[in-house]
């Protein structure tokens, strides 16, 4: 009796952990592959970073010194932009290409689906972001302790899931030609209105009104207090307004690949 009811219930999971596996695998090697994507997306944080930060590594933000705070800034940005880009560009490629008609006979669910991409970019941005941390170590000498720096890759990679949802859900929406400028145009104005870019103590009265609102905001208070930034709010906030801004992008998501999966259908 015990072995009639285990086995099929086995059995019915093995089928997802492969595909999930398998879809992981086949993102990670297809990110690794596109060096027209894989080597400005490493490098360009690289680049912001030794342009502005560099310079300014002597002073204070928030309370502690510029260097550690500005590296949060552009491992923010990082991870945002290979959420963006790794999703928005990408599964605009596919579904042009047709991978995604081939993807929708097989079992996979879009769940299955949608967590495989959300690893890989995952994956890919913690990738990004060591980089970015060696180079600010050899070349500026900016540091971040273990600790610290270990709760900062925690939250800025958990903290990453919604702008993932969005790229993806840009890429379901979008053909190949839009996704790309459509994300660009979200990206910089989200960096420059949310205080990645330059601190919000600077910024028009507009901006700071604006800013809580948005999610990047509340991605980089999440980071910099991580380091001891004067914080801006509390943790709770944080998370529940980027838990409610994952949910609306996954509401986004399922929305677009049912529309796109209905009129490919039809």
């Amino acid at each position: 009796m015990t072995q009639t009811l285990v086995t099929p219930i086995s059995a019915a999971r093995i089928p997802a952990l492969r595909m999930f596996t398998a879809l992981l695998r086949a993102e990670l090697t297809r990110l690794l592959r596109n060096r027209a994507f894989l080597i400005p997306s490493l490098l360009l944080p690289i680049m912001f970073f030794a342009l502005f930060a560099l310079p300014n590594i002597q002073g204070h933000l928030s309370g502690i010194g510029a260097g550690p705070y500005m590296l949060v800034s552009y491992a923010a940005y990082s991870l945002v932009s290979t959420a963006l880009f790794a999703f928005g560009v990408a599964t605009a490629a596919e579904r042009a290409s047709g991978w995604m008609r081939q993807l929708r006979i097989t079992p996979i669910s879009p769940l299955t689906y949608f967590t495989a991409r959300i690893t890989a970019s995952l994956l890919m941005g913690l990738g990004s972001v060591l980089l970015l941390v060696l180079f600010a170590r050899v070349v500026g000498g900016v540091s971040i302790a273990a600790g610290p720096l270990g709760l900062v890759l925690f939250r800025l990679l958990l903290g990453m899931v919604p702008f993932a949802l969005l790229g993806l859900g840009l890429g379901l929406a979008l053909g190949p030609a839009g996704a790309a400028p459509t994300a660009n145009l979200i990206n910089i104005p989200l960096m420059f209105a949310s205080g990645i870019f330059y601190p919000l103590d600077v910024a028009p009265r507009f901006i700071q009104t604006l800013a809580p609102y948005l999610p990047a905001y509340h991605y980089g208070q999440l980071g910099w207090t991580a380091i001891g930034a004067a914080p801006a709010g509390s943790q709770a906030t944080h998370w529940l307004v980027l838990a409610g801004y994952s949910a609306l992008f996954l509401m986004l998501c399922l929305w677009t690949y049912r529309r796109d999966e209905a009129r490919r259908g039809g």
